[in-house]
Order: C-alpha cells, then sequence, then structure tokens
C-alpha cells in the first residue's frame, strides 16, 4: 500500500509544477498547483509513515546506497525536464508567435490594417465595455491588433456593470454601451466601435487618423448608376460602392452638373458611373475646367455606350474600343462575354491585387499614341480573349468569332494616368484619369464578388493621392470558428492538461501496484 500511496504522491508533487507553470503563463489557475502539492506531500507522507521500518532497514543497506544514487539521477533529470518546459513556456508566452496556416490568410490581419497601424503617430488605446460572456471574442479581436503593433494598447476590457467609474472617466453615457462597444482614443479624438470586427476597428482608426476631408462626387442626370433610394439599393445600383467609400472615411455627394456653374471646389474625385446620355455644352466645359485645374476622375464606360464622353476621354489621352471583350477560356461558365481580368503588378492600384476581378461586359480601354507615356494599363482578359469589333453580327445572330479585325488578347480593360492639359496663364495643369469599359463591376451586384471592391476602392485612393490607403480590404467571408466563454475555455484546459493525463497516470500505477501484488503471491 505504501508503494502506492507513494507513486501517487509524486504523480500529485509533478501535477503540482506542471500547473504552477501553467499559472505563470495564465492558462490555469495557481489553487490548482496548490491542491496538488497539498495532496501529494500528503500522500508521500503518509506513504513514509505506513512504511517506516522498512524504510529505515533499507536507508542501511547497500541497496538504498543504490537506490538514492540511481534516484537522485532519475529525479534530477526529471526536475530538469520540467524546468525546461516551463522556461518554453515562459518564453513562448513572454515572445509569442502566430501562424496563420488558412488557404485566404482569415485569420491574420489584412494589408490595409497593417499599414494604419505601422502610420500611426500616437498611440491607439482600447478600452472594451462588455458583459463577461463577450470578453473572450472581444480580446481575441483586440489581440491581434496589439500583436501587430505596440501603439495599439488594451486599456481595459470589463463589465461597465462592475466598473461603472470607467464610463465618467472615459465620458461615455449608459445609452451608448448597447450591446457592448470599443472605446478608441488617439490624441485628443475618441469614436466608438459597436461590433469589432477588423473592417470596423480599422476604419475607426482611419477615421481618427486621417485630417482632412475628401469628398467624391457622383455624376448623375445622364443615365449614371445611382448611389442612393430604391434604384441605388438594386443589383445595378452604387449603392455598396458609395458605402464602401464612406468607410475609408471619405465625403460622398451626388452632381448634377446642370444645375451648376461649375464642379464644385470641394471635388477630390468626380465619378461617372455607366453614363449613357449626352452631356449638356455647359457640361463638357465644366469638367474641362476642372480637368484644367488638376482635379481627378474615375470613367466606367460600358459596350455599346456611344456618348459624347467617349470623344471627351480621347481628348485627355484614353480610347475605348467600340468592342466586347469575349474570352471563352477563362470567364463565368458558358458567358463567354463575362469575363475574369488579372491586374498589372507594376501599379500602385493593382500591386497587392493576387485575385481576379470579373466584369459583366466590357470594352477594351488604351492610351492613345501620343498618352503612352503618361497612362498604364492596369486591367487585362486572359491570353485566349480578344476584342469582337464586329458588334452588328454579334448582336444580331449571337457569332463572335476572332478575325483579322479584332483585338487579340490579352485585352486592356482599364488605364490609369495622368491627363497634361493646358490650364489658365498657359501653366500646365496634371490632373489623375482613370478609365474603365463596365460600370457594373463596382455595382451592388458585382462588387463583392472576388476583388471587384478592393479595384474600386483603390482606384479613387489612387485618384486621391491616398497611395498608403491602397491595399486589400479584410475578407468579408471568414473559416469558421467554435466561440467559448471563459469558464467553457478554462474547463477545456483543465480537461486536456490535467485531469485526463492524471486520471490516465493514476490508472498506470495502480495497475503497476496490483501486477506487482500479484507477482509476490
Amino acid at each position: 500500500m505504501s508503494a502506492l500511496l507513494g507513486a501517487l504522491g509524486l504523480i500529485s508533487i509533478l501535477f503540482a509544477l506542471a500547473g504552477f507553470f501553467m499559472a505563470l503563463t495564465g492558462a490555469a489557475p495557481l489553487g490548482w498547483s496548490v491542491l496538488h502539492g497539498v495532496v501529494g506531500f500528503t500522500l508521500l507522507g503518509a506513504a513514509a509513515l505506513i512504511n517506516l521500518d522498512g524504510l529505515r532497514e533499507r536507508m542501511t543497506s547497500g541497496e538504498a546506497r543504490r537506490a538514492s544514487k540511481y534516484g537522485s539521477s532519475s529525479l534530477l533529470s526529471a526536475l530538469l525536464v520540467i524546468a525546461i518546459l516551463g522556461m518554453g513556456g515562459y518564453l513562448a508566452n513572454r515572445y509569442p508567435q502566430r501562424f496563420d496556416w488558412s488557404e485566404q490568410g482569415v485569420h491574420s490581419l489584412s494589408d490595409q490594417t497593417t499599414k494604419v497601424l505601422s502610420a500611426l503617430e500616437q498611440d491607439v488605446e482600447a478600452l472594451a465595455l462588455y458583459g463577461r460572456m463577450d470578453w473572450e471574442p472581444v480580446r481575441a479581436q483586440l489581440d491581434r491588433y496589439t500583436y501587430a503593433s505596440e501603439r495599439f494598447k488594451i486599456i481595459d476590457i470589463a463589465d461597465p456593470n462592475e466598473k461603472p467609474d470607467l464610463l465618467d472617466r472615459y465620458g461615455l453615457m449608459p445609452e451608448q454601451l448597447g450591446q457592448g462597444i470599443v472605446h478608441l482614443r488617439y490624441g485628443g479624438e475618441s469614436v466608438n466601435v459597436e461590433q469589432p470586427t477588423e473592417e470596423t476597428l480599422t476604419n475607426a482608426i482611419v477615421k481618427l487618423t486621417r485630417t482632412g476631408d475628401k469628398t467624391v462626387y457622383f455624376l448623375e442626370g445622364h443615365g449614371e448608376n445611382p448611389i442612393d433610394g430604391e434604384k441605388g439599393a438594386a443589383e445595378e445600383g452604387y449603392q455598396q460602392a458609395a458605402e464602401a467609400l464612406r468607410n475609408e472615411n471619405y465625403k460622398v455627394e451626388k452632381l448634377l452638373l446642370a444645375a451648376k456653374s461649375d464642379v464644385p471646389e470641394d471635388a477630390d474625385v468626380v465619378v461617372i458611373a455607366g453614363a449613357s446620355r449626352l452631356m449638356l455644352v455647359e457640361e463638357r466645359d465644366a469638367l474641362d475646367r476642372y480637368v484644367e485645374r488638376g482635379g481627378a476622375v474615375l470613367a466606367m464606360i460600358d459596350p455599346r455606350v456611344r456618348t459624347d464622353l467617349v470623344a471627351k476621354l480621347g481628348e485627355w489621352g484614353v480610347e475605348l474600343g467600340d468592342d466586347i471583350v469575349v474570352d471563352r477560356e477563362l470567364a463565368v461558365i458558358n458567358r463567354a462575354t463575362t469575363p475574369f481580368a488579372r491586374h498589372a503588378p507594376n501599379h500602385p492600384i493593382t500591386q497587392n491585387l493576387r485575385e481576379y476581378t470579373w466584369f459583366l461586359e466590357v470594352r477594351s480601354v488604351k492610351p492613345s499614341a501620343e498618352a503612352e507615356d503618361r497612362f498604364s494599363e492596369i486591367v487585362l482578359t486572359g491570353r485566349e480573349s480578344w476584342a469582337e469589333r464586329d458588334l452588328e453580327q454579334f448582336d444580331a445572330e449571337g457569332i463572335a468569332e476572332f478575325d483579322g479585325e479584332d483585338l487579340l488578347g490579352p485585352v486592356p480593360i482599364a488605364v490609369a494616368g495622368t491627363a497634361i492639359l493646358e490650364g489658365e496663364g498657359d501653366a500646365s495643369q496634371e490632373a489623375r484619369l482613370a478609365v474603365f469599359g463596365d460600370s457594373d463591376f463596382a455595382s451592388n451586384q458585382m462588387l463583392g464578388g472576388y476583388q471587384n471592391r478592393d479595384l474600386f476602392v483603390n482606384t479613387v485612393n489612387w485618384l486621391l493621392g491616398d497611395v498608403e490607403a491602397i491595399s486589400v480590404r479584410p475578407n468579408r467571408s471568414r473559416a469558421s470558428q467554435f466561440q467559448m466563454s471563459a469558464s467553457q475555455k478554462r474547463a477545456v484546459q483543465i480537461l486536456a492538461l490535467f485531469a485526463i493525463p492524471e486520471v490516465l497516470a493514476v490508472v498506470g500505477v495502480y495497475i503497476w501496484w496490483t501486477r506487482r501484488q500479484t507477482a509476490r503471491r
């Protein structure tokens, strides 16, 4: 019996030591280690008392000296192993490293977030006010930011009912809390985030750090895709595109140019999304003056559209083909006129885009001969594609075959560059210009597919001169996760690290002791 109690006591002490090192990293409660230590020494003491006479006899024999020699060696080896494991746990906690092996990197911060954090000049302080059941997912999200940047600090994660003084300290009202908020402070500014996803947290940091308002105007009155109202929310609408720009902390406005004498002075970018009707002479002149003074224009003109804007873009250095791209190899199944497209790796708009974008129907776009040195082709269709120029036969019979009149792929369908026009006083003004051969790629129906959103927002970033903001936004789809409460997580840790291994060890010792007793009989 003394052998059994002694073995169980040693097991309990070993788990007490393991629990102590785990407690240092916060993975286990310290009380667990203390309890096992008390039980272990109690069992060892009981074993010693039961077999006190036998111990005295063995201590005076040669067997005792041999056991002491080899036992000390085994004990030192065990202690060394425990020390190495403990030091490993301490170093892992002190210098953490994370690995994301998911295909899309869905557990890593996006390139955009990393850029925003690396540009911080002051600390961003985060205070999370949630009920205890919501602490773990919020903490996990905020920890990703603290791991990525030393400038991101978590002040506290607390239950506002337990610490009401935090509300007064940070100037918060109870009605602001809702289901919980993350309160971010940067310098003298602050903002509240209700749902702490990567997108909302990063946008909040951008809002706190970006100085000066930049305004994007969407032209209307010529059949353009609307950005609000019932039509703006329809599949062909641009409501989501406008919201994507607002998430970048840009102001988004509508522009009915016919009702104004000029493009507003605060217009940083004018977006012409799918214009299909002629413009007034006064409107064309106003756009000319805007470009002459160094404005920025994003024009998206669909196939078959013959608006006077096509000629105007030609004056600015961009030619749109009277054609439609056909790609039977790299396109949506059975829809050869709905191609996928790749991106030029050497332009700021597209250099970080690794996946395809897709277009409903698209025409070719290329720089004019006089402007080739000022424009870059940024989006191109596949090598097996071509731009079909016989639209009459195609529309009448649905037949498209490559011939010598067509433009062989890869077909450029978007360009970006500068238009240099003579402004007032013969001063040369440089205007930024981006032109796409399709407007549907940024519509509600297609914006969320592949990297269409990134392509659209990156283009506006570049037109605004916000090159540092150009990147890949957080992926909306995430790998499935099983969220556990704090108590559930602690229970799993104790079960996996202590309970199951300890039960196995105890059963093993009991089996050993039983066999030993049987052999003696």
